[in-house]
C-alpha cells in the first residue's frame, strides 16, 4: 500500500481549486460542497507540511509551491484520464499517441511515411509536438519521443530508428551553375549556411576535404533548424551542409543539387524512446514496430 500518496479525491479537489482559483467553482465541477473541497485542500496542506494557497478576503491565490505542485498533479491526472479512456473505449474508437519529435526529421522523414502507417492502423491517431531537448516524461504527457543523439536518454527504453548518415553541401541548381564550386578558391566568397547547434560542422568538412578553413566560412548565416538551412539553400542564399537523409526529397525534386561530392560522415542518429517504467500501450508498440521497419527499409 502506498501510504505517502494522497487520495485521488483530495488531489482532484486541489487541482480543480488551483485551476479555477475558487473552492466554490471547484465544488461545482466535482459535485461536492465548497466546505468539502476546502477540507480536502486543508488536509493536503497538513499532510505536505506546506501552504498551497493564500486565502485573503474571499480571494484564492496559489503560492509558488502550490503552483508548481498543481502543474505536476494536473499532468498525472490527465495521464490517468487518457489511460482510463484508452482501456474503456480504445478498441472500439481508436487510440491516441502523443509524440515529441525533432522538427526537420519529422517533416522530411516521418510525415511523408505516415500515410502508410495510417492505412495500416486507421484507429491510431498521432499527435506530434516539437521538442529539441531532453525532458522528463513524467511531467510531459508524452507517450514517446523521437530525437537526435548518440544514446538513450536517462530512465528511458528504446532504440535507434535510423542513423543520420552522411552530411553533404547542397545548393540550388542556379547557384551551382553560377559558381565553380569544385575549386577551393570559389568558396572564398560563398556564404556557408550553418546549423546553429553544429557550429563546427563546416570546419570538419573542410578538414575532411583537405582544404584550409577560412574566417569567411566560419561567419556564414546560422539557422536553428535543418529545414531552414535547406530552404535557404534552395532559394540561393548559399551552400548548406545538411544530412542527405533530410535533404533527399529536395534533391530528388531538383530543388537542391550537391555543391560538392565531399561528404562528412555522421556518428549519431534518430531514436525512439519511452519511459523506462512504462510498458507502453498496444498502440505505441504498433507504432514502434512500424517505425523500426521503416528505418530498416
Amino acid at each position: 500500500m502506498r501510504k505517502d500518496i494522497p487520495s485521488l479525491g483530495v488531489l482532484q479537489a486541489f487541482e480543480a481549486s488551483a485551476r479555477l482559483l475558487s473552492f466554490s467553482r471547484a465544488a461545482e465541477e466535482l459535485a461536492l460542497t465548497p466546505s468539502a473541497v476546502s477540507r480536502h485542500v486543508a488536509a493536503l496542506e497538513d499532510r505536505l507540511g506546506v501552504t498551497l494557497f493564500v486565502r485573503a478576503r474571499r480571494r484564492l491565490m496559489l503560492t509558488d509551491t502550490g503552483r508548481s505542485y498543481a502543474a505536476r498533479i494536473r499532468l498525472h491526472l490527465e495521464q490517468i484520464e487518457r489511460d482510463t479512456q484508452e482501456i474503456r473505449v480504445g478498441r472500439e474508437e481508436g487510440y491516441v499517441l502523443n509524440l515529441a519529435v525533432v522538427s526537420t526529421f519529422c517533416t522530411q522523414w516521418l510525415i511523408p511515411r505516415l500515410p502508410q502507417f495510417a492505412a495500416q492502423h486507421p484507429r491510431i491517431t498521432l499527435n506530434l509536438s516539437v521538442r529539441s531537448e531532453a525532458f522528463a516524461f513524467d511531467e510531459s504527457g508524452f507517450d514517446a519521443a523521437l530525437y537526435y543523439g548518440d544514446r538513450l536518454w536517462p530512465d528511458t527504453q528504446g532504440s535507434m530508428v535510423v542513423p543520420e548518415g552522411s552530411c553533404a553541401p547542397v545548393c540550388s541548381p542556379a547557384y551551382a551553375q553560377a559558381h565553380s564550386l569544385q575549386d577551393e578558391s570559389a568558396w572564398l566568397q560563398c556564404p556557408h549556411l550553418t546549423l546553429a547547434s553544429r557550429p563546427n560542422a563546416w570546419r570538419d568538412w573542410y578538414a575532411a576535404r583537405g582544404w584550409h578553413y577560412t574566417l569567411h566560412a566560419s561567419r556564414g548565416p546560422r539557422y536553428e533548424l535543418f529545414s531552414m538551412v535547406i530552404a535557404a539553400a534552395a532559394v540561393g542564399l548559399g551552400v548548406g551542409l545538411v544530412p542527405l537523409l533530410l535533404a533527399q526529397e529536395a534533391l530528388d525534386s531538383g530543388r537542391l543539387v550537391l555543391a560538392h561530392p565531399q561528404q562528412l560522415a555522421g556518428a549519431q542518429g534518430y531514436w525512439c524512446v519511452q519511459p523506462q517504467h512504462r510498458p507502453g500501450t498496444e498502440a505505441l508498440q504498433a507504432f514502434r514496430e512500424w517505425l523500426q521497419a521503416q528505418g530498416a527499409s
